[in-house]
Formats: C-alpha cells, sequence, structure tokens
C-alpha cells in the first residue's frame, strides 16, 4: 500500500528580460514560440505537445528521457490578461504515477528601456513520498534560461 504524503513547497524567479513585454507574452503564448524554449532537457525525446492559450484552454508536454520514462506535463490556463499575466494550474506525472500539483502565476510588467519584468510565482505540492530534491525549480530555472536565449536569438539580425 502506497503511504500518502502532501509536501508544499512556493518559489519565486524573477528576470528582468531585454525583450519588450508584447514579445515575451507572445513567447508564452504561442505555440510555435513556446514550443522551442519549453524544455528543460535538451536530450529527451518530445512524444506530444499541444498548447490551447486561452482561459479555460490547455497544454500537454509529453517527454520521454534518456531511459524512457514518460514525463508529462498537463496545464489548465484559469486567467489570462494579455501583456500582463498568466495563471494555470498543472501536473506531472511520471509514467502513471502523479508526482505534483501546482498553481503558477506569471507576470509580465515593462520596464524603462523597453525591457520586461517577468515574475514567475510557483505554488507546488509533491506527492506520495516524491523527492524532488530541488529538481523542480532547477529545471524551472532553466526553462526560463531557454526563454532568455530565445528571445535574444528571436531579435538577433542573424537567426
Amino acid at each position: 500500500m502506497t503511504t500518502r504524503s502532501a509536501e508544499h513547497t512556493t518559489f519565486v524567479i524573477e528576470r528582468r528580460l531585454k525583450a519588450p513585454v508584447a514579445r515575451v507574452f507572445r513567447a508564452w503564448s504561442s505555440p510555435e514560440s513556446k514550443r522551442q524554449w519549453f524544455a528543460c532537457h535538451g536530450d529527451w525525446a518530445s512524444l506530444e505537445y499541444a498548447l490551447d492559450f486561452r482561459p479555460g484552454g490547455a497544454e500537454k508536454n509529453y517527454v520521454a528521457d534518456t531511459d524512457g520514462l514518460l514525463h508529462a506535463y498537463d496545464a489548465h490556463y484559469i486567467d489570462i490578461v494579455p501583456d500582463s499575466r498568466i495563471i494555470y494550474a498543472y501536473e506531472m506525472k511520471l509514467g502513471e504515477t502523479r508526482i505534483s500539483a501546482s498553481l503558477a502565476t506569471v507576470a509580465f510588467k515593462a520596464e524603462p528601456g523597453g525591457g520586461t519584468r517577468m515574475v514567475f510565482t510557483e505554488q507546488v505540492v509533491f506527492l506520495d513520498g516524491y523527492a524532488d530534491n530541488g529538481a523542480r525549480l532547477q529545471g524551472t530555472e532553466i526553462g526560463l534560461n531557454n526563454l532568455e536565449l530565445f528571445l535574444e536569438r528571436e531579435t538577433s539580425p542573424i537567426h
């Protein structure tokens, strides 16, 4: 029998991005854009990706790690204010086992000089003894690093 548990944590990641708010928001809202940066492990195989970016819409990102284990991300968009905020809930599974459920908020604010201050806040509950050991925070930071690189490539005169 599985021992049931729920371990809660919250983390906040703030980034100052050189791109204007509209461009940063588009990187989150466009399926073509988001698929290019929304990964924390470049060597994992993409199995399925879909993004229906609207309140009530969903996002799915299924990948297999180097051992072939399914990592499933299923999100539901709750609130979207263009160029201002995105609020969504999501669950993560390893194979068929749900390991966590989260509520995430991404807030965007214009910075002087045309940049963007982006604040990502996640409230997460790790389930049934899953030992995260900081991997979620690290993976999210890697994903946001990828976003930053994506935005820099998008504005570069040479792609």
